[in-house]
Parts: structure tokens; C-alpha cells; sequence
């Protein structure tokens, strides 16, 4: 005959328990926004039919004024309870690019990733190549405030 005996958690150990099971929701949750966001972004057309001009790599380099984002996020950013600054540098260290938004506008950034991280939610002037709604950037720098 086999005997059971109740097991009493000391208090240390209840709490040891109970870090680890909030390690592991919070494990949960990120993996679910984490899945929610790559599947926006999967859904997410490259460009809007009708309204887009074939890809042609601009010789000249552009200079192009505006908000520095990602290319996931664009103008709207989705985290909740976190900055502009903060969402774009989240949203680039799961994976995506930096950008840059021009009025409606939103070019995908390539290259200067570090000054760009610096600028992250902020107005910047970035020149550079532009093919399609792709910038090879050349250089950035902060954006001028505006005269009063």
C-alpha cells in the first residue's frame, strides 16, 4: 500500500514558484505580440496597386525631411505605452527596417542604422539614393527646427 503525503511549500519557495511562473507568462506574452507583429506585417501590402511607379534608382541624391520610424509601424505605432523612440528601436531589434516618414509617405532606410537609432521618433534630414520607396542613405543628421 502506498502512502501519500501532502507537500508545504516553504515561503521561500513559494515565491521561487511564483517567479517562475511569471517568467513564463511573460515568456507567453511576448511570443504572442512578437506573432501578432510579424503577421501584420506579412499582411501588409509593399506598395498600393495602381498608385506605385516601377523602382527606379535615382542617380542624383535626394534630400528627404521627416519623421524617423520603422517600416512596420510607419507613421501609427502600434505598442501601447511606449514612446515613438521607443516602439521604432523595439520594432528594429525584431527584425525590421528604419524609416522614414514624409507627410503619407514612409521610405524604408538603408544603412546609418547607429544615427538613425540616435534619431529614433524624432525629425531628421536624410540624404541618399532613392529606388522606389527605398533610400540607401548617405547621410543623416537632425532636422532643423522650424522658424516660428
Amino acid at each position: 500500500m502506498i502512502v501519500k503525503r501532502a507537500v508545504q511549500l516553504q515561503p521561500n519557495q513559494k515565491r521561487g514558484l511564483l517567479m517562475k511562473t511569471r517568467t513564463v507568462v511573460n515568456t507567453i506574452a511576448f511570443l504572442t505580440l512578437s506573432t501578432m507583429l510579424m503577421a501584420a506585417q506579412m499582411q501588409m501590402p509593399a506598395s498600393t496597386p495602381g498608385k506605385s511607379k516601377p523602382a527606379e534608382a535615382s542617380s542624383a541624391p535626394k534630400t528627404l525631411t521627416g519623421t524617423v520610424s520603422d517600416s512596420m509601424c510607419g507613421a501609427h505605432h502600434m505598442e501601447k505605452g511606449k514612446s515613438a523612440a521607443d516602439c521604432t528601436r523595439d520594432c528594429v531589434k525584431k527584425g525590421t527596417k528604419y524609416a522614414l516618414v514624409v507627410g503619407k509617405k514612409v521610405y524604408t532606410l538603408d544603412g546609418h542604422e547607429a544615427e538613425l537609432d540616435k534619431l529614433a521618433g524624432e525629425r531628421a534630414t536624410v540624404k541618399g539614393s532613392l529606388m522606389g520607396e527605398m533610400v540607401m542613405v548617405e547621410s543623416v543628421a537632425a532636422a532643423k527646427k522650424m522658424a516660428k
